[in-house]
């Protein structure tokens, strides 16, 4: 073979392996998608991933297989999505937790929020409320930090266990609204709730869709919504941020990510094809009905100016916390 051969050849293969991948990337996919959800069978947080996951098919021609890998307030699936191929084959489910909140909550974790992961887009918020026992003597946000701020250490807030966000809510409430409300924590919702009904405990900032139930009975005082805006499910509640606390945000967030460094041109399909499915009325009228807001923008810039925003607003919370985790 001569020299002009061998670089010819060189030459070749050089530009089947920049056109191997395009290729992949125009043809993606070509076999069925895994979505890790990173907690258990029958939540919220499954039943969103699997009302997307069944929407998908008609925009992507393939199946999407929803995949629960609970475990570690949700690390144990992020892990797994931020070591698989960047080839758009693996995604993740994620939320508040592993997106925003572990990376200052655990001593160790073997991923970065940031980093380690490609957005794709927002499927939106769960909104928490502030609830009281109806024992407590206020029915305002206002009411409610001037009795505790004429009560010093007698109101308690009830919380599903350190570093939960009903938790780290109560400390953002008190940085902001000048209060010592104290913080019970209980291994899950539904015991915190029900110290709540008994009046063991005060208030809790637990999510609109549970709390529900109990405040259209009365056996609940709903007296504020965490986030920005007022919530669809309540919308003659007041936010927290509007009654005199500016800057209370709080919900659950819910965004879908690949490992970083999947392609571009990948990204823009899963985007499109997830944006389409979240335009479906039935897929809208299931994740409504779990209480969900949907995102303003579903542009994957968007999801990551989102996660990075609240990365840095949750380390400050979780340091003033106190609360560390293994």
């Amino acid at each position: 073979m001569t020299l002009w051969q061998r670089l010819a050849a060189v030459a070749a293969c050089t530009l089947c392996v920049g056109i191997a991948p395009a290729l992949a990337q125009k043809d993606f996919p070509s076999k069925p998608i895994m979505m890790i959800v990173t907690y258990p069978p029958g939540g919220p947080t499954d039943v969103m991933a699997r009302t997307l996951a069944s929407a998908l098919k008609g925009s992507l021609g393939q199946t999407v297989v929803v995949e629960n890998r609970a475990g570690a307030g949700g690390n144990i699936g992020a892990e797994a999505v931020a070591r698989a191929e960047p080839d758009g084959y693996t995604l993740m489910f994620g939320t508040s937790a592993p997106l925003a909140i572990n990376v200052s909550l655990y001593r160790k974790i073997n991923y970065d929020p940031v980093k380690s992961f490609a957005p794709i887009i927002q499927i939106g918020q769960l909104p928490n409320v502030l609830v009281v026992n109806p024992s407590v003597p206020a029915k305002t946000v206002g009411e409610l930090i001037a009795y505790g701020k004429a009560n010093p250490g007698k109101l308690t807030y009830a919380s599903s266990g350190n570093g939960a966000s009903s938790h780290l809510a109560g400390v953002l409430f008190n940085n902001l609204a000048g209060t010592d409300f104290r913080h019970i924590p209980y291994k899950g919702t539904g015991p915190a709730l029900n110290d709540l009904l008994g009046g063991q405990v005060s208030m809790s900032f637990t999510d609109v869709l549970t709390a529900l139930p109990f405040i259209k009975s009365g056996k609940f005082r709903v007296l504020g919504v965490t986030t920005k805006s007022r919530s669809q499910a309540l919308p003659d509640v007041p936010t927290v941020a509007e009654q005199g606390v500016p800057g209370f945000d709080v919900s659950v967030f819910f965004g879908v990510v690949a490992p970083a460094g999947t392609p571009p041109a990948v990204i823009a399909k899963l985007n499109h094809a997830f944006a389409d499915a979240l335009q479906q009325p039935a897929v809208r009228k299931t994740l409504q009905a779990q209480g969900l807001e949907l995102p303003p923008s579903t542009s994957p810039e968007q999801l990551g100016s989102f996660v990075k925003a609240e990365v840095t607003k949750w380390r400050g919370v979780v340091q003033k916390s106190g609360a560390q985790l293994d």
